[in-house]
């Protein structure tokens, strides 16, 4: 998926971060920063690391039915199995005193949803001479700015996305169920190259907003209705993500009034979306003008946020940079978001990459009501 050059890239990033906090190896066991520092990830069945020393070479300390998959996908080539008769956060301590690190400064990220208590507490009995450093927030942190090579994956999932999108509205007539458009995206994602068949939110919409979290299920879609299609492929673990309205039947003038508006505002935003922009400032383009044209009484939700890695984990969007009136700090070229508007019933949403000048979409789907014609 990647070359050796943008490992090397990675590494060094990390290695950076490393010195500036002072840590003489990295305790790496999150999903997403796994995937994208050693090329290989897997679901915390049994505790798992990778460790990288701020010299020397990286190890992988993992389940031994692991090892081969691993081997194939990484970079890293001193590859330890263990045992399911063993417990993995013994094994990854045995694994550091093995290589000379038992009394070294081991920097974690101390954000990682594999660092609960219980392991924190179980690492640092089992490494009585370390000294932990924590390095909060370091595996979204490191992965905020894309390289092109990155940004080139995300594209490749844009495309499945658009496809998905315009197949939804091809076969979409009076009916049609959420679950069959769900299966409709379900099926051009996996013939498309989509690393899955998940889909993402496919709901019929109703009220201003609140439709954007509703819960999959069996709904007809009938004449005057709007489904709500949110869809999220997934190329290397990498995910686009790009919300359309799909109408049966022509929508009425006001609806797409408030679609036009809606698309207006996002456009702003997205031509604002330059290296060097305040997020805020970005924000305040949507959520002031939405609220100032009527389109909602209230925009309580976040009007971007991050988007890039997705592996297993408890979260399903990250939202470790988010477009907020508090958000006070500055684009960079490369970071890529999820930018999204709801309100009256309509959802739109791109995946952008931050530009020099402006924010580049990589979906590319109309951006308007798709309408169907009932026959």
């Amino acid at each position: 998926m990647f070359s050796r050059a943008e490992f090397d890239r990675r590494i060094a990033r990390a290695r950076d971060a490393m010195a500036s906090a002072g840590a003489d190896l990295l305790l790496v066991d999150s999903g997403e920063l796994l995937a994208w520092l050693t090329g290989y990830t897997v679901s915390e069945t049994m505790y798992r690391a990778a460790l990288l020393p701020r010299e020397g070479d990286a190890w992988f300390t993992l389940r031994a039915l692991d090892e081969a998959p691993c081997r194939e996908k990484s970079w890293i080539t001193d590859v330890i199995g263990f045992a399911d008769t063993e417990d993995g956060q013994t094994a990854v301590a045995e694994s550091i005193r093995q290589h000379g690190f038992g009394k070294a400064r081991i920097g974690l990220d101390t954000n990682s949803y594999c660092i609960s208590a219980a392991t924190f507490m179980r690492l640092t009995q089992l490494l009585p001479e370390a000294t932990i450093v924590p390095m909060p927030g370091l595996s979204d942190s490191l992965r905020w700015v894309k390289s092109a090579e990155e940004i080139a994956v995300l594209q490749q999932a844009s495309v499945i996305a658009d496809k998905a999108m315009l197949e939804i509205a091809r076969q979409v007539k009076p009916g049609i169920t959420t679950r069959d458009a769900a299966a409709i995206a379900s099926g051009v994602f996996l013939r498309g190259g989509a690393d899955t068949g998940e889909v993402g939110p496919v709901v019929k919409a109703s009220g201003s907003h609140e439709f954007l979290h509703g819960v999959f299920k069996t709904e007809a879609i009938e004449e005057g209705d709007v489904l709500h299609a949110e869809l999220t492929p997934r190329v290397g673990n990498y995910g686009a993500r790009m919300m359309r309205p799909i109408m049966v039947g022509a929508p009425p003038a006001e609806l797409t009034a408030a679609a036009e508006k809606l698309v207006d505002l996002q456009d702003r935003q997205i031509a604002a979306m330059k290296s060097g922009a305040i997020a805020s400032d970005v924000d305040a383009i949507m959520r002031q003008g939405a609220l100032g044209a009527g389109l909602r009484p209230t925009y309580q939700n976040v009007t971007a946020y991050t988007l890039g890695l997705y592996t297993r984990t408890p979260r399903t969007s990250d939202f470790s940079r988010v477009f907020l009136p508090t958000s006070n700090w500055l684009l960079s070229e490369g970071m890529v978001f999820h930018l999204y508007a709801t309100a009256q019933g309509l959802g739109f949403s791109e995946t952008v990459a931050v530009g020099k000048d402006g924010g580049i979409r990589l979906t590319q789907s109309p951006r308007r009501i798709l309408p169907v014609v009932s026959s």
